[in-house]
C-alpha cells in the first residue's frame, strides 16, 4: 500500500479506474479476449480516510467496450503490456487503436494532438500530466477510432508515466526540430519503452517543423553553437534506431499532421 496526494489519485482513477467488473472465475461464455490477470490499483481511502492504493491482481473481465477516451485498464506500472487493443472493435463498429504519446517537456506533444483534433492552435503552454483525446479516422476504408494518450515529459512523473503504457498500439517519440536536446534525449524514451513495453513499435515525430524558417529561433540556436535538427539526422536516426517511420509536423501550420 502507498499513500497519495489529491494530484497522484486524480492520476490514478483516471487511469487505473477499472471499467469492469471483478471476477475470480469468468464464465465460459465470456470472450477470452476480454478477461485479463493484469495487476491493477485498487483506489479507496483508508481508515483515517486519506487517499490509499493497494496493488491488486485478480481476474477482471471488461463489462463495455472501450470508449474513445476510456482505453484505461487496470494494470501495475511494472506489468509487461500486452498488445491487446489492436483487434478491439468498439460497440459502434470502430476498430480502437491505443497511441501514446511521448517525449520531452515543451516540445509540444499537447498543442500537437490539439491541433490534429480540434483543427485549433492553443494560445497558451500549459504543462500536462495525463490527458485523453480521440479522432475517428479512416485508413485504407476501414473506420478506426484512435484514443490519444499525452503524458508528461518531466521527470517527476517518471513513476506514473508508465500506468498509461499497457494496451498501447504504437507510441509515438516527440521531440522538437528547434530542441537538439529533445531529439538526442529520444534514445531514452525508446529505452523506456522498451523496458515497459518490448516489441511495440513507435514512431519519431518531429514537431515544430514550421520553425525551420525562423530567424530568431536560428540565431538563437546559432548563439549556443547548435543547429535546427535536419531531416537527414531524423532520417538516419530513425533507421538506425529502428523507428517504425518518422514525421515532420506543426501544430501551427497544421503541415504534416
Amino acid at each position: 500500500e502507498g499513500k497519495m496526494n489529491e494530484e497522484m489519485q486524480t492520476i490514478f482513477e483516471s487511469l487505473a479506474k477499472p471499467n469492469c467488473e471483478i471476477k475470480q472465475e469468468p464464465k465460459e461464455d465470456e470472450p477470452q479476449k476480454l478477461r485479463s490477470t493484469e495487476n491493477w490499483y485498487d483506489l479507496r481511502n483508508d481508515k483515517r480516510n486519506n487517499p490509499s492504493f493497494t496493488l491488486k491482481k485478480k481476474t477482471w473481465v471488461r463489462v463495455a467496450s472501450p470508449a474513445m477516451n476510456n482505453y484505461a485498464a487496470p494494470v501495475s506500472s511494472y506489468s509487461k503490456a500486452p498488445r491487446t487493443h489492436l483487434s478491439t472493435v468498439s460497440s459502434s463498429g470502430l476498430r480502437g487503436l491505443k497511441v501514446v504519446v511521448v517525449g520531452d517537456g515543451a516540445v509540444g506533444k499537447t498543442s500537437m494532438l490539439i491541433s490534429y483534433t480540434t483543427n485549433s492552435f492553443p494560445s497558451e503552454y500549459i504543462p500536462s500530466v495525463f490527458d485523453n483525446y480521440s479522432a475517428n479516422v479512416m485508413y485504407e476504408g476501414k473506420p478506426f477510432s484512435i484514443g490519444l494518450w499525452d503524458t508528461a515529459g518531466q521527470e517527476d512523473y517518471d513513476r506514473l508515466r508508465p500506468l498509461s503504457y499497457p494496451g498501447t498500439d504504437v507510441f509515438l517519440v516527440c521531440f522538437s526540430v528547434a530542441s537538439p536536446a529533445s531529439f538526442e534525449n529520444r534514445r531514452r524514451w525508446v529505452a523506456e519503452l522498451s523496458h515497459h513495453c518490448p516489441g511495440i513499435p513507435f514512431i519519431y515525430v518531429a514537431t515544430k517543423s514550421d520553425l525551420r524558417d525562423d530567424k530568431a529561433t536560428a540565431e538563437r540556436l546559432h548563439s549556443k553553437k547548435l543547429e535546427i535538427v535536419s531531416t537527414e539526422q531524423i532520417q538516419r536516426a530513425a533507421r538506425e534506431d529502428k523507428a517504425a517511420a518518422f514525421v515532420e509536423c506543426s501544430a501551427l501550420t497544421q503541415k504534416g499532421l
